[in-house]
């Protein structure tokens, strides 16, 4: 039987005839996914979420889906002549971003909401509005590669991108499968250089807009803010206390640390200390030396496999391969391995790691050449040091007589 000829986006027919949903945020990247589709000829449609308050957010520069943003992506769809739509996402965005966002960091983790947002808001629910409006795929300017690797199946696959210095890989761990046959990335192939290139190009105003930096709902990116200000019981005050057993302090809120701070703890030893632990519990931040980081072995909860067979096909004695534990690392090897008796599944660092905590991504490649594999990821739950830090961690979490 004949293969349907395939268009640019690997679907059959031609571009005329398919409908293309494209994300909106408003910035350069996705405003070109936009204008280069319509320049194919595609049946493109332009939709954007407004994903918080849009009074707050007018005032703010360098965010995404509100505010000004909107506005630039709706001026965009007119310069490109194509249908745009705005859809008020605010209440599943609270539901699904912000409040688990909260909970993890209250507990002591490292959230990274950005992946959630992905997860739920953006390749969940705007996937089903694409779909419903008889779309042949949802077009994003994430800089990620797609490709098909089984043509009997429609099965594709994400590789990394062109651009090393773009690399959204990390925040797209979570897609699964039937999201990543469904979705394309134009712009895996381009360096950032030329996605601007093309927008002046394509006559598009916002060519020289600045990128976001900050979590949308995060002004600065000062984390605590957003809680102080949502949940503002959550600032408990509780000690500070060195791993070796001894009291140092007192501070104003495990919200206001992260594992792998040196900086602003406010209590002085002579000696540089860091935060090792947060003790969300018993109201705790847990200091020590730096060795006290290191780390050599990931416990990972909720993790998405996106390699070939499932996770149960991995060996016992495990799969060689290479992870990232922070989006900006390249990646390094590792080994995974199957899920134990309880279920968990683990991974061991070969060249180890220092202040990870919680709540971060560990993502799956691979190899770890500049156009690898992207083979899912899991959200780390525990990271495991050296049996002595370990011991002295255990003894400090079982003692609360200095509480």
């Amino acid at each position: 039987m004949a293969i349907p000829k395939l268009n640019s986006l690997g679907l059959p027919g031609e571009p005329k005839d398919c409908r293309i949903v494209v994300a909106m945020s408003g910035g350069v990247d996705s405003s070109v996914v936009a204008g280069l589709l319509a320049r194919e000829g595609y049946d493109v449609v332009g939709m954007t979420l407004q994903l918080y308050d849009h009074g707050e957010a007018v005032k703010r520069k360098g965010a995404c889906c509100a505010g000004q943003d909107i506005h630039d992506a709706r001026r965009v769809a007119e310069t490109l002549g194509i249908p745009h739509y705005v859809l008020d996402y605010e209440d599943k965005f609270r539901e699904q971003v912000i409040n688990p966002f909260m909970d993890s960091y209250i507990a002591g983790e490292t959230p990274i909401p950005c992946i959630t947002c992905n997860q739920t808001v953006k390749f969940a629910d705007l996937l089903k509005t694409a779909k419903e409006l008889g779309a042949a795929a949802l077009a994003t300017g994430h800089y990620i590669r797609s490709r098909l690797v089984d043509e009997n199946t429609g099965r594709r696959a994400m590789y990394r991108p062109r651009d090393h210095g773009r690399d959204q890989s990390y925040f797209l761990f979570a897609t699964t499968q039937e999201q990543v046959d469904y979705i394309r990335f134009p712009l895996g192939d381009l360096p950032k250089s030329e996605t601007r290139e093309l927008a002046k190009d394509l006559g598009l105003e916002i060519s020289q807009k600045l990128d976001s930096q900050d979590i949308c709902f995060v002004p600065q990116g000062k984390y605590s803010d957003i809680i102080n200000k949502l949940q503002p019981q959550a600032a408990t005050v509780g000690e500070i206390q060195h791993i070796d057993g001894r009291v140092l302090g007192e501070h104003k809120g495990i919200i206001n640390f992260t594992v792998g701070q040196r900086r602003g703890i406010g209590v002085a030893t002579g000696d540089p200390i860091y935060v090792v632990h947060l003790d969300a519990k018993n109201a705790r931040v847990i200091v020590g030396p730096k060795e006290a980081l290191d780390t050599r072995k990931l416990y990972l909860r909720d993790v998405n496999w996106l390699g070939d067979g499932d996770l149960s096909n991995i060996p016992e004695e495990g799969l060689a391969l290479f992870v990232k534990v922070r989006s900006t690392r390249p990646p390094m090897a590792a080994v995974l391995y199957p899920p134990d008796s309880d279920g968990k599944i683990s991974v061991d660092l070969i060249g180890g790691e220092a202040g990870i905590a919680p709540g971060q991504a560990c993502v799956f490649y691979e190899d770890e050449t500049q156009d690898t594999r992207v083979l899912g990821g899991g959200f780390i739950d525990r990271a495991e040091r050296e049996a002595s830090i370990e011991h002295a961690l255990g003894e400090v979490l079982q003692n609360e007589a200095a509480l």
